[in-house]
């Protein structure tokens, strides 16, 4: 049952839930002087209107026409129920699953790359500098770029660059240009290979390379693909056309379930849902699913503590909850879904299917006919190693150190 059948348009604006909070999240701190951020402080990241998209508390934001003709190529997209994952499960709940590896580059990010971008172009803004890890949002910012005729030049996390190079290839095939991370562009980076020349990288390292050649030169800006509020914003087009789509469908969700990494994906879906809820015309259950191995809601993350700071507030509110899931079951739920329904995840959304799988489950055992809802953020095609290793026998499920924890948590500065 596919969303096609269903008359749904493309929202034509963007909601931000911020407006409907009953405690306002408090402001983003500035990293050396730990007082409140002033757009200014931003402006030599972000264009203006990005900037005022970060602090607005307007509800609704208009979405350009020019990004609407955009997002056209691929919007709106399928939400389909999952009658044979439903059949192989022998549940009598009902499984739908909001798709977004329909867009050129296999995931939700091209909904913020391209408002990006454009905004970016509209400044007089030329060259774009951005970090990734996989691929998947360095692919997505060289494909909005080059829509809009900007350079892009991306760091992309070493021991991804090496291990998965067809998507270093879509962004170079996009026009971008790519450094593995750390580079010795940069003064961070060389700072890191001198200590560690083999160095396979991280996001962390990335970031600080692509934002150090942004903070230096004046004809260029620096896009984040999670994490800060105008990059949830913009995903929200997921959950309104989501809402129209289950409305067609006279459905109503029960649950909802995303994966949560930076938070972008889950925010797209489920913030218009919360909006609903907080109205009392809906009440599902909105659940967030992450790695056990980088527990940034449930315990606090290790790895990388990207977590967007509004999924953390909202969280904190108690309009959500959050579970953590180990590796080996996602991708347990993955080959079930992917040889029942035939799409084959992203290891990141591996996390909603298994939770989906788990409450499916329960509902064969309680006998409920729940609607349960879940975020399909996009396709594993160039993911495919991590399947490999899977189906090898050689996955294993990382231990979380809770010295480790607490160690980390020592270092971070006490404020009042």
């Amino acid at each position: 049952m596919l969303s096609h059948s269903v008359p749904t348009e493309i929202p034509t604006h963007w909601y931000n839930i911020i407006a409907d909070l009953p405690i306002k999240p408090p402001p983003p701190l500035h990293p050396k002087t730990f007082e409140p951020l002033q757009p200014q402080d931003l402006s030599h990241l972000f264009p203006d209107e990005l900037i005022k998209q970060e602090t607005t508390n307007e509800r609704f934001i208009v979405i350009p026409d020019e990004v609407v003709d955009i997002y056209r190529l691929w919007r709106p997209t399928p939400l389909i129920r999952a009658k044979r994952l439903e059949k192989l499960l022998g549940t009598p709940a009902r499984i739908y699953y909001k798709y977004e590896g329909v867009s050129p580059a296999g995931s939700h990010k091209p909904n913020t790359a391209v408002p990006q971008v454009w905004y970016n172009a509209q400044q007089g803004v030329k060259n774009i500098v951005t970090e990734t890890g996989a691929g998947q949002w360095g692919s997505s910012l060289a494909f909005a770029t080059s829509l809009f005729g900007l350079n892009c030049e991306v760091w992309q996390v070493r021991a991804s660059y090496d291990q998965k190079p067809y998507r270093k290839l879509m962004m170079q095939t996009w026009g971008a240009t790519v450094h593995p991370s750390p580079s010795d562009i940069t003064e961070s980076g060389r700072r890191i290979l001198k200590m560690d020349p083999s160095s396979p990288g991280s996001l962390g390292i990335a970031i600080s390379e692509a934002v150090e050649v942004a903070a230096n030169n004046e004809d260029t800006k620096y896009c984040l693909g999670s994490v800060l509020n105008h990059v949830l914003l913009h995903q929200t087009v997921i959950g309104e056309e989501c809402i129209k789509q289950m409305e067609a469908l006279g459905e109503t969700p029960d649950v909802i379930i995303g994966c949560t990494g930076g938070g972008s994906n889950f925010a797209g879906l489920c913030f218009p849902f919360i909006r609903e809820k907080l109205k009392g015309k809906i009440n599902p259950l909105i659940r967030a699913v992450e790695p056990t191995a980088c527990p940034s809601l449930t315990r606090g993350g290790l790895r990388y503590h990207g977590m967007a700071p509004l999924i953390s507030h909202i969280y904190e509110l108690g309009f959500m909850e959050a579970i953590a899931i180990p590796q080996i079951e996602c991708f347990q739920g993955a080959i079930q879904f992917a040889r029942s329904e035939g799409l084959i995840p992203a290891p990141e959304p591996t996390h909603a299917i298994a939770a989906a799988i788990r409450e499916a489950l329960h509902c064969k055992e309680s006998g409920e006919s729940k609607v349960i809802l879940m975020a399909m953020c996009g396709h594993g095609h160039f993911d495919l190693p991590a399947y490999e290793k899977y189906l090898q026998g050689a996955m294993v499920d990382l231990s979380f150190s809770e010295d480790k924890m607490q160690a980390s948590l020592a270092n971070i500065p006490h404020m009042s």
